[in-house]
């Protein structure tokens, strides 16, 4: 089975991350998307996350009516900060006939050589990119890989940061967020300071 991972904080899922995941599954060869939960990101201050199980609670009111697309855990039994390169290491292990490939933002695709062993996962796994309106200038080493897949999908400019900021201005981000994890969101009054 060919898994894609997408990784995220999901401080809150949005509508933007279920149109990329929605659109490998439907577009792509790949079996289903896992959105991997991830508690701490190396590269984001911890103090501005929600709790790790409101952000996979989100996940799992967001993509509940989704056949091909499924919250994971996975990281939350692994050592923290997480590496991407150890997760992978341990899905492989936990699921020997199981591909996964990665899914990330042309953006992300930029920092990638700052990961840990970043070498290790492109000899082992495939990265599907998606397009971003602002990537910069893609690593040269990056650029034609074999192991890396641009994609044609939806370039979708809407962040977590920015629904963030507009939920504590009191603006209404309704059109922003699934129906579920806006009523969530609300009910236990996030990110509203």
């Amino acid at each position: 089975m060919k898994i894609g991972l997408y990784f995220g904080t999901f401080n809150p899922i949005h509508i933007g991350h279920l149109i990329i995941a929605n659109h490998l599954a439907e577009h792509s060869d790949l079996d289903q998307i896992w959105m991997v939960v991830t508690p701490h990101n190396p590269l984001k201050k911890k103090s501005t996350l929600l709790d790790d199980y409101h952000r996979l609670e989100m996940v799992h009111l967001a993509t509940e009516n989704y056949t091909k697309i499924q919250p994971s855990d996975i990281e939350f039994k692994l050592p923290q900060p997480n590496y991407t390169v150890n997760t992978l290491a341990h899905l492989q292990e936990k699921f020997p006939s199981h591909e996964f490939s990665l899914i990330m933002g042309e953006d992300n695709l930029n920092s990638l050589h700052k990961w840990k062993n970043y070498d290790v996962i492109l000899e082992n796994h495939n990265i599907i990119v998606y397009p971003r309106l602002h990537s910069g200038e893609i690593d040269a080493q990056f650029v034609n890989h074999p192991k890396i897949q641009k994609i044609d999908a939806p370039i979708i400019e809407l962040s977590s940061t920015f629904i963030r900021e507009s939920i504590k201005n009191n603006k209404n981000v309704i059109p922003m967020l699934p129906n579920k994890v806006w009523e969530y969101v609300e009910h236990n009054l996030f990110y509203k300071k």
